[in-house]
């Protein structure tokens, strides 16, 4: 399979460069009613109506992560600039990271962060972790706090403003919990607490998962053989609690809604089962997935491991036709953008 299969133009006008004004203010594309009717305009929802177009029993799984401030500029000692993206942290002190910089810096070299007169100081412990671009750092202060005092917004690449204080609240979901995501569950934006509660009020439930977004999905994938692809590692938790709510579903046959990819990722590498661990899960059609019924999602990158993933469950002639019609319909994409909703496509040998 190549990735050139999973490429599309795409306008530059139509990369959201902020959020709308109400979080559930956006646009959704059902993309069930667009391969069923030849009218597409019938396809051509708000998120308001999202509560309409899921059964009731459903139940929908959100991811928790919360993003923190990964991104710090900072020099050398030799005064160098430098800016360092956070991956993950890793302990107390502690930190994975990819680094810019014209000259990398070395194991033992001295980093420094902040204003003269209150420095943060940090030593490169790694040059390199194995099959990575990732340095390990330690900081003298507890990484978290220095980050939090010092560190910006991650906003994906084609974002082209400087984070503000808009950015802190809506590149943030209200659900938001558990440290450690370097990029937002974006799927998870779009939703307040009047969705919310239009969703619980048609007798929808949800639950919730961690999955923390590491700096790796705004890698682009490098081989035009998406078998020579390895997926980073993102680390995600399933509590026991979520877990007993899907095996509920599944035994009633009710629909499991992952919203977002991310949720997707951590419900398929987990089973369904509850535990922490990693996952480097690349999903490309053929994939045959256990768990998740239906995908709520925002528009991804051309060429893209997500949009790949969204090929694999809904079909790549169904999410071609869909791109198609966004654009036409001058839909807003990625991040900030509108959003869909698929059903998964049947595969060989289902019942």
């Amino acid at each position: 399979m190549k990735l050139s299969d999973f490429d599309y133009h795409l306008p530059e006008e139509l990369i959201a460069q902020y959020p709308p004004e109400q979080r559930a203010g956006g646009r959704l594309l059902d993309v069930t009613t667009l391969m069923q009717q030849p009218e597409a305009s019938a396809a051509d929802r708000l998120l308001a109506d999202l509560p309409e177009l899921i059964a009731p029993g459903s139940l929908l799984v959100f991811n928790d992560t919360r993003v923190i401030h990964a991104r710090l500029a900072g020099r050398k000692e030799s005064g160098g600039r430098i800016e360092v993206m956070v991956e993950r942290i890793d302990g107390e002190h502690e930190v994975l990271a990819m680094v810019r910089a014209s000259h990398p810096p070395k194991a033992g070299s001295r980093l420094h962060f902040g204003p003269e007169n209150a420095t943060e100081c940090a030593t490169v412990v790694s040059a390199r972790e194995p099959g990575s671009m990732m340095l390990r750092i330690r900081f003298d202060a507890p990484a978290a706090g220095v980050l939090e005092r010092l560190g910006e917004l991650p906003l994906p690449p084609y974002i082209q403003h400087q984070p503000d204080q808009a950015d802190e609240a809506r590149y943030q979901t209200v659900f938001a919990r558990e440290p450690g995501a370097v990029a937002a569950p974006t799927a998870g934006l779009h939703f307040d607490e009047a969705l919310l509660a239009a969703l619980r009020a048609r007798g929808i439930d949800s639950a919730h998962l961690t999955l923390h977004v590491g700096a790796g999905t705004f890698l682009p994938v490098r081989t035009e053989d998406l078998s020579q692809h390895h997926m980073h590692s993102e680390r995600y938790t399933l509590s026991a609690e979520t877990a007993q709510a899907i095996a509920r579903a599944k035994a009633e046959g009710r629909p499991v809604v992952a919203i977002g990819t991310t949720a997707l990722r951590a419900l398929e590498a987990s089973g369904g089962v509850a535990g922490s661990g990693e996952t480097d899960l690349f999903i490309t059609p053929g994939y045959r997935f256990r768990v998740v019924d239906r995908l709520f999602t925002n528009f991804h990158l051309p060429k893209s491991t997500l949009l790949i993933l969204v090929s694999a469950f809904a079909g790549r002639e169904t999410i071609r036709r869909a791109y198609a019609h966004a654009i036409a319909q001058r839909y807003r994409f990625f991040s900030y953008g509108d959003a869909m909703l698929l059903d998964r496509a049947p595969v060989e040998g289902d019942a």
